[in-house]
């Protein structure tokens, strides 16, 4: 704890290895320690297993995974000149951090560390929801993640039937996972400040015998239906089924039913058709 407190302010480490943060890899730094610190403490315990952290840049909530008892922390970062940022930080971490420059999605992170592995992340924007769908697929391996994303994508998580945010991310993370929307941050707390407000949210996978073995058909299933969501089911659900209007009402559904209408658990029936 001593070497990390001696550490430069994550401000001169920015500064000295002109880590700016760049549009186009979704970077939005998260400098404010009593944020950092908040956001780890949502994931503890962390003293056991495997912390996999998505885009540290300059190592603000790294630091604090670290501070709050992380006892192995694994760093994926795309941005080679955050590699060069993170190494004093690796350095005081004695051996409790290691850093591997990699693309997120190429990556199971069952290869990762032993169990229980969590993630907790400041998410780059642009590859926040594809990284999210790639780890519920491998909910096996993940004993939760807490995730921060543009407020509006946590709207979607938490979304009910029958509501505007309401959609297919809805459906897929509600059925793989307990979503809880834990905390808003505005955006003056970040360098650069991004246009909107994010959130914190914490996903804890359900059992196995809860969940579908494969999420492709329900994959398949909510973008057809909410690709077209202002289309009765019957329509929408066309190009998936030879006859959806008898497929839908074998399982008690309404064929003028739309897509915002159906629950997460109609969803994985259809999927089992």
């Amino acid at each position: 704890m001593d070497a990390l407190a001696r550490l430069p302010p994550l401000r001169e480490t920015i500064s000295a290895h002109g880590l700016d943060a760049r549009k186009q890899l979704g970077q939005h730094f998260l400098l404010d320690l009593n944020l950092t610190r908040r956001i780890a403490r949502s994931a503890a315990p962390l003293h056991d297993g495997t912390t996999i952290e998505i885009g540290p840049g300059p190592g603000g909530l790294t630091r604090a995974l670290l501070m709050e008892g992380a006892g192995r922390v694994v760093a994926i970062e795309v941005d080679r000149r955050a590699i060069a940022a993170l190494a004093e930080l690796q350095r005081a971490a004695g051996g409790r951090l290691e850093v591997i420059e990699a693309d997120a999605l190429a990556i199971d992170v069952a290869t990762l560390g032993p169990p229980p592995r969590r993630i907790v992340a400041n998410l780059p924007y642009n590859v926040s929801t594809p990284l999210l769908l790639h780890w519920l697929h491998r909910a096996d391996a993940i004993a939760d993640m807490v995730l921060m994303f543009q407020k509006e994508v946590v709207d979607r998580l938490v979304a009910r039937p029958r509501s505007k945010a309401y959609g297919r991310l809805s459906v897929i993370a509600q059925h793989v996972c307990r979503v809880r929307p834990l905390f808003d941050i505005a955006p003056s707390a970040f360098v650069p400040p991004p246009k909107v407000t994010s959130s914190v949210v914490h996903l804890t996978p359900l059992p196995a015998e809860q969940r579908l073995a494969n999420l492709l058909p329900l994959e398949r299933i909510t973008a057809a239906a909410f690709g077209q969501r202002r289309k009765m089911l019957r329509g929408s659900l066309a190009s998936l089924f030879d006859d959806p209007v008898s497929v839908l009402q074998s399982l008690d559904l309404s064929p003028t039913a739309r897509a915002e209408e159906l629950t997460v658990g109609d969803f994985v029936r259809l999927a089992g058709a």
